[in-house]
């Protein structure tokens, strides 16, 4: 665990992790919520109510639903999920899909979450007592948690409010999530770097941009973030529905 990489064993988990694991040749990552036995409580894009980008990232993003939803396996613990999406509950082999399973870090140093060279791996923002965090899953699984967005309320989003009870309430560009936050400021950094740094060379213009990659990430972060209040999950729902 650390800088080079969050990978964990199976027998290391614990009841209200958060856990991950990359897909699609580590372009984005699926997140959840282990609840015990097995088990994990994750967001997932499904076909009737979410909001993609209108790009082939929706083709990508559509491999977060559990492995047997794609093909005719019926896994023994899961029953049928074909046609579920939103909050669902799967057993943790059908969440990682055969992927390698990851553990989420929270109330990491300034330092360590900048060493970070890419988003959705940490927080600076410190994590909630596991009773918290699972109850938080559980009412959500049968309460739902609105309607699915990649840059707004994606499955990371879903895993940092269990773990947070933290919710950004401003309307803007970019929810929780450290892979959407990571994916803008790697846009701004290329986009809104002045021409003029251009004169000092390819070395000087990487430095500036590489600065305004971390510092969009950094400020980005909920555990940073002014806009990040603590909501009651009792109260989310009407939220989310006022944002959609």
């Amino acid at each position: 665990m650390g800088v080079l990489s969050n990978k964990i064993d199976r027998d290391q988990l614990k009841p209200g992790d958060h856990i991950y694991s990359w897909r699609q040749a580590y372009i984005y990552a699926h997140h959840g919520i282990y609840v015990g036995e097995g088990m994990v409580i994750h967001f997932t894009r499904g076909s009737a109510q979410e909001t993609g980008t209108g790009t082939i990232l929706d083709r990508l993003f559509t491999s977060s639903s559990p492995l047997h939803n794609t093909c005719d396996i019926l896994c023994p613990k899961c029953g049928d999920q074909k046609r579920s999406d939103g909050v669902i509950c799967s057993c943790l082999d059908c969440f990682l899909s055969g992927y390698d399973l990851y553990l989420f870090e929270y109330g990491v140093s300034p330092a360590l979450f900048l060493a970070e060279a890419r988003g959705g791996t940490c927080t600076i923002a410190s994590s909630d007592p596991t009773e918290d965090v699972v109850h938080r899953a559980l009412f959500l699984l049968e309460n739902g948690f609105g309607g699915y967005n990649v840059f707004k309320n994606n499955c990371e989003d879903f895993a940092i409010y269990c773990k947070t009870g933290l919710l950004v309430v401003t309307n803007i560009g970019v929810g929780r999530s450290g892979q959407a936050a990571s994916c803008l400021a790697g846009a701004s950094a290329v986009v809104s770097s002045p021409l003029r740094f251009m004169a000092s060379g390819f070395g000087g213009l990487a430095l500036v941009g590489c600065g305004m990659y971390c510092v969009s990430r950094y400020v980005s972060d909920i555990g940073v973030r002014s806009d990040a209040v603590k909501v009651p999950v009792e109260s989310i729902t009407e939220l989310l529905c006022k944002e959609d």
